[in-house]
């Protein structure tokens, strides 16, 4: 049962979480102060004195905190989403120990998907027959470890490892960066919506948002904070499936890579891994014992 302060906090750090003009950096910065305080309720003015703020910083951060349309932001969001923050019993705690952990979830689907870290699976948009061909063939062995496939709901690998994880009778979990009600390729809708009504979709983003060059790359640090270990099938040297497995190196994740020929593109990212301390990988069985 929520305390009043952690209730408090709750509905704090929703609101900190849409108000416009505070970024990653600056929520980081929240919530290294709200470990130390979590006795107390937090105000706006110890957000303006913590990230050292100028009077017209102050300015506007309390006119936006105070404005209209934030309120009814907030309230759209909580009507139409579950919202797990930070300082709440729900928010998983693998999550919570990454570097810049989001401080606010919005959700649809089965929160109990969050409880255990589960097996990340990213690659190429663009995947070849070699990864659809090692999926298929691995992905009814993966779902019996009974713990979430997660993914980012992105065109190629990402959609096929929600789509066979659902297919075996396992669990998923998609992590978008867009808002819950804006489908991202448009050609996913139908998928994104069997997700929020059969397993779990998250996003850290409010209803509405569309996509942005930098919301993937926010994105993929919540994959990597939910996973126990990162499956990259296929990646181009320069891609964002490798920043997801960069981000679980940091975050001290295990990162399993399929080794593919020198000659390809898309094992370049792969083999690269491979070279830098990444297991390779060849069969379930391998990706079955780095879990276990």
């Amino acid at each position: 049962m929520q305390t009043l302060i952690t209730k408090l906090n709750h509905d704090f750090l929703v609101r900190l979480q849409l108000v416009p003009g505070i970024g990653l950096a600056a929520r980081r910065k929240v919530w290294q102060f709200l470990q130390d305080h979590l006795d107390e309720p937090l105000t706006i003015k110890q957000v303006a004195q913590l990230l050292a703020l100028d009077a017209i910083g102050c300015t506007q951060l309390f006119n936006n905190w105070h404005d209209d349309r934030l309120t009814a932001t907030v309230l759209a969001n909580e009507q139409h989403s579950q919202v797990v923050t930070i300082v709440d019993d729900a928010y998983p705690q693998h999550l919570r120990e990454l570097y810049a952990a989001p401080l606010a979830l919005f959700c649809h689907g089965n929160l109990a998907l969050l409880n255990d870290a589960g097996l990340a699976i990213v690659g190429a948009r663009q995947a070849t027959t070699y990864s659809y061909a090692l999926l298929k063939q691995w992905l009814p062995e993966l779902v019996g470890i009974k713990r979430p496939i997660i993914s980012g709901l992105a065109a190629g690998v990402d959609s096929l490892s929600h789509q066979l994880a659902m297919n075996n009778r396992g669990q998923t979990v998609a992590v978008i960066g867009t808002g819950l009600d804006v489908a991202y390729p448009a050609s996913n809708q139908s998928l994104q919506q069997k997700i929020a009504s059969e397993q779990l979709l998250v996003s850290e983003y409010p209803l509405g948002t569309t996509p942005a060059k930098h919301h993937f790359p926010e994105r993929n640090r919540i994959i990597a904070g939910l996973a126990q270990a990162i499956l990259v099938t296929e990646a181009a040297i320069h891609s964002g499936s490798l920043i997801t497995a960069n981000i679980g190196l940091q975050e001290n994740r295990d990162v399993l890579a399929v080794p593919g020929r020198v000659t390809d593109r898309l094992s370049a990212g792969c083999n690269a891994l491979i070279a830098a301390g990444a297991t390779p990988v060849s069969s379930a069985e391998d990706i079955l014992n780095e879990l276990r």
